[in-house]
């Protein structure tokens, strides 16, 4: 039973039972009656499994975060620890450090202000990952009972503006800026944009690729560790790419099939359990992909001279958007004059291009999924499977669509491209009546 006593100021304490047999305490009341109803709501709380002890709640957020990330550490995948690493160092901790946490609870407005001002240093996107990394922080100190709810629920943290659209590419544009990419990037730039827009996997699935990632009875190629840049470094299946593109520590087996479960598969995986997957070529951009590795004798197929795996953002500013945004696109007469082809085009959007093109022929949404690495939702995830035959279909639509694209260039760009990759003469052959009828300047 709660009971009030007198304390040292003259006023009273209220004194009760914890759930492990001890006597809590709290000075400041004004009167017997008020401590004792104060520690009569504690013990009901704790009844209800309801209570939070005072001294969780007085946890410096700084104290918390720290431990929390030490606990979750050997659980996550290095590219998680590093962004919530960042986030704590630059954002969280010199705000938050030294707020306990039912100081923070118990102060909603203060929440508000700060996203206010990191909206006056940041990009909307950015706001929204601290603040994610914030509240997923808090939501782990309300099941440690330090503090009763997360008051980060319900705080707006974007502007509501509308999204623009995805862009999406047709095939043609898609072939045109790949040729556009070989004089910044080479055949591997070339090759690299139609894997993009012919496979929709990631830039870190598509950059990561090794040579015995490939299998050439199917033509298909393996994604099971994406390569994923952590502070500055490269790191292929947890293992960190050296000089010269070099794996350090144990090197890759090649492997039959993807790995799904197990430790050894843990890190580096892909993005979910469902991203681990074969994705079959169509037969001209696996010509392509196929001349692309028996040109160079490095382990990676998308590489630097130097034999390094490509970086996003030097092969984005250098390479992706000159082709996509052409050069000089408002000076007709400069030398350097090209046009633009898809202004602000990303390499993402290849991934949002490959799936249209896949709905827009038909191809069942399980075949679409299994293909993007993303899992089927709802009942469907259980009763519905990929056949061979649903990716045949899908095969031959995506090779009629690269048919009908070559058919579409000047004589003098085939010409360039079959220079490029000699072998698509072969491919291309079966199809010469299609590319008659489709080529502009048939006569």
């Amino acid at each position: 039973m709660a009971y009030g006593q007198r304390d040292d100021s003259g006023g009273w304490r209220a004194r009760y039972k914890r759930p492990d047999g001890t006597l809590g305490s709290k000075s400041g009341f004004p009167s017997e009656r008020a401590a004792e109803n104060w520690g009569n709501e504690q013990e009901a709380l704790i009844r209800r499994h309801m209570w939070i002890d005072p001294r969780d709640g007085e946890t410096p957020f700084g104290t918390f975060a720290r431990e929390l990330l030490d606990a979750l550490a050997p659980r996550l995948e290095p590219s998680t620890l590093a962004k919530y690493k960042s986030h704590l160092d630059s954002q969280l901790l010199p705000q938050w450090s030294a707020w306990p946490l039912i100081g923070i609870f118990n102060n909603y407005v203060e929440i508000e202000k700060w996203v206010s001002e990191l909206h006056e240093d940041y990009a909307e996107s950015t706001v929204a990952s601290v603040f994610a990394t914030f509240s997923t922080m808090l939501n782990a100190a309300v099941r440690a009972r330090c503090m009763p709810a997360n008051p980060c629920s319900g705080i707006r943290v974007t502007s509501g503006a509308y999204e623009s659209d995805r862009l999406v590419a047709n095939p043609v544009q898609a072939l045109r800026a790949a040729m556009r990419l070989h004089h910044t990037a080479g055949l591997s730039g070339v090759v690299l944009c139609l894997m993009d827009l012919y496979t929709g996997a990631r830039w870190s699935e598509l950059v990561g690729q090794q040579r015995h990632e490939y299998d050439r009875e199917n033509r298909a190629i393996c994604i099971q560790e994406p390569l994923k840049e952590i502070g500055g470094h490269l790191f292929k299946g947890g293992r960190r790419v050296g000089p010269g593109g070099e794996l350090e520590g144990i090197p890759a087996s090649a492997s039959q099939r993807p790995k799904r479960r197990g430790r050894a598969a843990k890190r580096g995986r892909t993005k979910s359990p469902a991203g681990t997957r074969w994705v079959p070529l169509p037969p001209g951009i696996a010509t392509a992909y196929e001349t692309l590795m028996h040109s160079r004798d490095s382990p990676w197929v998308f590489c630097t001279p130097d034999r390094a795996p490509l970086r996003r953002s030097n092969f984005r500013q250098r390479c992706w958007r000159p082709a996509w945004d052409g050069v000089r696109p408002d000076e007709p007469r400069h030398s350097r004059h090209a046009p633009a082809i898809l202004s602000d085009f990303s390499f993402h959007e290849g991934r949002h291009s490959h799936n249209t093109w896949m709905t827009e022929d038909g191809v069942p949404e399980v075949a679409r999924r299994a293909r993007l690495g993303q899992k089927m939702k709802g009942i469907a995830r259980v009763y519905d499977h990929v056949t061979p035959a649903m990716t045949e279909d899908l095969l031959q639509s995506l090779e009629t669509r690269w048919v009908k694209s070559v058919a579409s260039l000047s004589v003098a760009e085939r010409a360039q491209l079959l220079l490029w990759i000699p072998r698509l003469r072969a491919s291309l052959a079966t199809d010469e009546d299609l590319i008659a009828i489709s080529s502009p300047f048939a006569s």
